[in-house]
């Protein structure tokens, strides 16, 4: 059920602000306009003013994330406001405290500083609106309790629901706080198989395009050129008739990339609805690979190969994940069907 508050805030310094709020399972919307009196005020500090409901933590949080905008741009929590600017919130509601559940998990690698794992497809990994449970966090937790102490259970990257895949996590604040600036310093390879619909005609590339909320469906990314710089370096690994086995290498982690930049060059991944990957029934009367596209339950994308140096020892660890079963048999009708 949707609820929707229209509120008209006056400060004391004179200033109106007029702020409409819908309250679903699945969003938070805001929209404001800073008032003069906050001229060269940090962003964070004007919107902490406007959204007093909110604390400044999680208003920093959502600038950051690209859920709270400047005029349709994402910035950081540091930038000077003029007045007049117009704020946009579409942020997903936090989960309350997750709970330990008994979801399997099976690690490559695991020592006390941190633990790899091999993601399947179709689990979430964090709690938020339309998963409150039964995600990768919650089964951290079981697994081992203390990183309840680490902020989100020591979880430096995620993989979409639909992705399969290698993650590392941190089992302490020490290695937490060494991976969050290695993925922020780039030093952590992270490189991915995907099964595109389409001949890509070049061996190589890279595509850079930025990325933020699609303005006007806030489920989904798009390339925006007020977004967030985002690089993925792509490679040709097998054409098909009439798809490509595509190795990506990640610069940048942005949500969604991988799929948002494929996308844009006109090869959306094979299953993945949300971008354009829907069921195209292959030329040339080919039945089975036709049966095996069409029950292709997500986006064909798989998480091969994760190269890190370790927190604590510098030793450089190197793993490899074999494609899942699904994946494996996508490519499999496809090199029979060349």
């Amino acid at each position: 059920m949707t609820n929707t508050m229209t509120s008209t805030m006056t400060s004391t310094m004179t200033s109106t602000m007029t702020s409409t709020m819908t309250s679903t399972m699945t969003s938070i919307n805001h929209n404001a306009v800073v008032p003069p009196e906050m001229a060269l005020l940090r962003l964070d500090l004007a919107v902490a003013r406007l959204f007093p409901q909110y604390s400044r933590a999680r208003l920093q949080r959502w600038i950051r994330s690209g859920e709270l905008t400047l005029d349709g741009r994402c910035v950081t929590p540091r930038e000077k406001v003029l007045g007049g600017e117009q704020i946009l919130i579409a942020a997903v509601p936090a989960a309350g405290p997750a709970v330990p559940e008994e979801i399997p998990i099976v690690p490559v690698f695991e020592d006390a500083h941190l633990v790899v794992i091999d993601k399947p497809a179709g689990l979430v990994v964090h709690p938020g609106a339309g998963n409150p449970d039964g995600t990768l966090l919650n089964g951290l937790l079981h697994y081992d309790p203390a990183l309840a102490q680490l902020p989100r259970a020591g979880i430096v990257h995620r993989l979409d629901k639909g992705t399969s895949g290698l993650m590392v996590i941190a089992r302490n604040i020490q290695s937490l706080n060494h991976l969050v600036k290695a993925i922020e310093a780039r030093s952590v390879t992270r490189i991915y198989d995907a099964l595109v619909y389409g001949v890509m005609p070049k061996d190589s590339g890279t595509i850079t395009a930025p990325i933020a909320r699609h303005p006007v469906n806030r489920k989904i990314m798009a390339i925006r050129q007020a977004g967030k710089s985002a690089i993925t370096h792509y490679k040709v690994l097998t054409r098909f008739a009439q798809q490509t086995h595509v190795e990506c290498r990640l610069e940048t982690g942005r949500t969604h990339q991988i799929r948002v930049h494929l996308k844009s060059i006109g090869h959306p991944l094979i299953g993945d609805s949300l971008y354009g990957g829907q069921f195209r029934i292959p030329a040339g009367g080919q039945q089975q690979l036709a049966e095996t596209l069409r029950a292709f339950p997500r986006q064909a994308l798989h998480a091969r190969h994760l190269a890190l140096a370790h927190p604590l020892t510098g030793e450089n660890l190197t793993f490899t994940s074999p494609h899942p079963p699904d994946f494996a048999q996508l490519l499999a009708e496809l090199v029979t069907n060349v």
